[in-house]
């Protein structure tokens, strides 16, 4: 997927010298995490990103706001942040901040956004960048399809996996879900996925009683989207000598032996590209880019002992599918949430 906008820094330079849109005064920049930064692989590469690239840009400050999980109070939290004239630009990442970011800028058209891990084109005080995580759901979904055909300890053999969910939203629905299911189809024709929520994305204790009694219906492999409720199903596979497969960043280190799989986004670099670009002088309002694995935002981390302990075959298969996606002889085209 070719991007629209200044990525490289070399690019974000070109723009400002032919007069791109210039942040009135010391460039002032406020990353506002909808939930809290520790405990989530995502928010904390937002963090570290916007960051490293205002460290990187003279006379530049940066303030870190965590608005809690309580999604009602994140639309007032985001106006009043606005309503203080104080950022030049508020950056943040949830598929749920691009319409809350379109309500506060209608009223304060000054402010400028950047969300990743969202979708909103056209507004032109807003720029965002989606990950397609159609092919993000279709590697651990591949995987979970392989193991579950192995004859590895603990494997069923259902033809069935775990989806456990904090709750339905777009991306979900439309890119991680189906691809999750596509990956598991692909490896095993007859594979079912059987998908449970939550109702929120902290209660790990409900996370464990769904994830119980999906592994008690034989599924061998579950992938939680589910913040960090998720740490319930990893909890639930271990007591069962189940597997999980991973979202979004090292799961690994969890539950060394349970989690065999990470398909992770590089938002930490995503975000310093981008930050940086914008405060270098770069204008990508108004467009919205998708990237993926052949851009080097999606991609699987194959370094977890757990995935190195799978069987030889069972690997090779995988990475075989997974040089494909790379090299762009299977692919995935973005077609809207």
């Amino acid at each position: 997927m070719k991007l629209t906008t200044a990525f490289g820094l070399a690019a974000a330079l070109s723009l400002a010298a032919v007069g791109a849109w210039a942040l009135p005064g010391p460039p002032r920049v406020c990353v506002f995490v909808p939930g809290v930064v520790a405990g989530s692989s995502t928010y904390e590469q937002l963090v570290a990103g916007a960051k490293r690239a205002v460290a990187e840009v003279p006379g530049a400050a940066i303030k870190i706001v965590e608005a809690g999980f309580d999604q009602s109070q994140w639309l007032d939290k985001l106006s009043a942040l606005a309503a203080s004239g104080e950022f030049s630009l508020i950056v943040s990442s949830n598929p749920a901040m691009p319409d809350l970011a379109r309500q506060v800028a209608e009223s304060f058209p000054a402010e400028r956004f950047f969300i990743a891990d969202g979708y909103l084109p056209g507004n032109p005080r807003i720029h965002t960048v989606l990950y397609n995580q159609f092919e993000q759901g279709y590697l651990v979904g591949y995987l979970s399809g392989l193991v579950d055909l192995s004859h590895m300890p603990g494997v069923t053999g259902s033809h069935k996996a775990g989806l456990v969910i904090a709750q339905s939203y777009p991306t979900l629905d439309k890119l991680i879900e189906p691809g999750f299911e596509k990956g598991l189809k692909d490896a095993d024709p007859e594979a079912v996925l059987e998908t449970r929520q939550i109702g929120n994305w902290y209660d790990a204790t409900k996370a464990a009683e769904l994830a119980s009694a999906l592994f008690d219906s034989g599924v061998s492999v579950i992938l939680p989207i589910a913040g960090g409720a998720g740490q319930g199903v990893v909890s639930a596979a271990q007591a069962r000598g189940r597997r999980v497969v991973w979202f979004d960043g090292d799961g690994y280190n969890l539950a060394p032996g349970t989690v065999i799989g990470c398909a992770i986004l590089r938002q930490e670099k995503l975000v310093y590209e981008q930050v940086k670009a914008i405060l270098l002088g770069a204008q990508p309002y108004g467009t919205a880019d998708v990237v993926g694995i052949r851009d080097g935002y999606v991609d699987f981390d194959g370094s977890g002992a757990a995935y190195k302990a799978l069987p030889a075959d069972l690997r090779a298969t995988f990475e075989a599918r997974l040089r494909l996606l790379h090299e762009g002889k299977l692919s995935f085209p973005f077609k809207g949430l």
